[in-house]
């Protein structure tokens, strides 16, 4: 019986790092990047360039601050386990990451910015009697990065950028486990949090003429080392050898590389096009450290690949106060199919965004932007994740979309 909980105690860990796929690397940091479908690299012409590419602050003048939030609310059904078609639906939820964003230009040469956003986050929940509540039940992930900028306009038409991110995160996964030959199940509870990790980051942006930028922009990988507990409940029986205790655990999130062009085709019409690359690679295995000698330590691949995005976006200018927003960007999934986790279920995804950037003052102004994604129906034939204390495979339909709202205020003091 102790073998048989520790088993099951090493699939259940296994299944936490799902919750840092490419679902979860949030890219909504301000609400007009939002609306040109995150080709926003060669623009960067607010506050949330300290994200974006800090470079793009060498060209904004004075003082500027930027506040705002994005509701985000996905969907997600699974069909199966095959070959029955019964129909699975993950619970309805909002999540509401906020954004914040100020620089200042210290002189002609030097600007510099700060900032806090969520760059990974989210969460999955399913109903707590469903078919694979034995590999997820409910996933909560927050990751909050605060970064500090240095822009240098080396040039008047081109600038570099450094700069380094404060992060830290929060997780927690439930799951059930069957307790043979004792009735219902047991429910395991995984809690931990990581409060001081560091990144750094690049930029660069060149105007070779008016009506064209180019820019670029580096993220670094951020290890993140959570310390937490492991809390169980089950039958009395089973108390003995049910996880509890202190736990530790790894994690390296990707490196992000991206670059873009933006043209002024005509006076009212600016098209941009981008390229982001995301390091999925570093994210090779999970490491779990039970600080009780009666569990052994974990350590099991994840087998994520590298993966990337490709991003379009245009703004149209009504007149000087007044544009019109829209995107359209293609998300590469990270994950084979045979290695999805319902935690998270992966899939090449499709964005379309809509928005508008308006100034209703002089210096005030206020962007709003709506995304909808699609995520490719995933049929999974050969699963090596494992529902039951069995052998069979988890395979299945998945089916999932999310829509996304973003509000973002902004004032300059110039």
């Amino acid at each position: 019986m102790k073998r048989r909980i520790i088993v099951f105690m090493v699939t259940f860990v296994l299944c936490v790092p799902a919750v840092y796929g490419g679902g979860f690397q949030l890219n909504e940091h301000g609400a007009k990047p939002m609306g040109l479908g995150g080709a926003f690299t060669a623009i960067a012409n607010d506050a949330s360039a300290v994200y974006w590419n800090g470079a793009g602050l060498s060209f904004l003048n004075g003082t500027n601050v930027l506040l705002g939030v994005s509701l985000i609310a996905p969907s997600t059904t699974f069909r199966g386990v095959s070959p029955s078609t019964k129909i699975s639906y993950m619970k309805d939820q909002v999540f509401y990451p906020p954004h914040f964003f100020a620089s200042y230009k210290l002189s002609d040469d030097f600007s510099i910015g700060t900032g806090i956003s969520v760059p990974f986050g989210l969460g999955t929940e399913w109903q707590p009697d469903w078919i694979g509540r034995y590999l997820a039940v409910k996933t909560d992930l927050m990751v909050f990065s605060a970064p500090l900028v240095v822009s240098w306009a080396i040039l008047d038409n081109l600038s570099i950028s450094a700069g380094g991110s404060y992060s830290f995160a929060n997780v927690t996964i439930t799951q059930k486990s069957p307790q043979y030959p004792f009735a219902g199940d047991a429910y395991v509870e995984l809690e931990g949090d990581d409060n001081a990790s560091f990144g750094y980051n690049f930029g660069i942006m060149w105007k070779p003429v008016k009506e064209v930028s180019i820019g670029g922009s580096f993220r670094s990988e951020v290890k993140y080392s959570f310390d937490g507990t492991a809390t169980s409940t089950g039958a009395e029986q089973l108390s003995a050898v049910l996880p509890a205790g202190d736990i530790s655990a790894d994690l390296t999130t990707p490196m992000n590389i991206q670059g873009g062009i933006a043209v002024r085709v005509i006076k009212p019409l600016l098209l941009s096009a981008d390229f982001q690359w995301v390091g999925w690679s570093s994210y090779d295995k999970l490491a779990v450290d039970f600080k009780n000698d009666a569990y052994e330590d974990i350590s099991r691949p994840r087998l994520y690949d590298d993966s990337y995005i490709i991003r379009f976006g245009g703004e149209y200018s009504i007149d000087e106060n007044l544009s019109l927003l829209g995107g359209i960007y293609y998300d590469k999934n990270p994950v084979e199919p045979q290695y999805l986790s319902p935690s998270l279920p992966e899939s090449d995804r499709l964005g379309l965004s809509i928005g508008v950037d308006a100034k209703i003052y002089e210096n005030f102004g206020i962007s709003g932007s709506f995304l909808f994604i699609r995520s490719q129906e995933l049929t999974v034939d050969n699963s090596t994740q494992i529902y039951t204390t069995g052998n069979s495979p988890f395979n299945g339909t998945y089916n999932s979309q999310a829509g996304l709202f973003a509000a973002s205020i902004y004032y300059s003091f110039n």
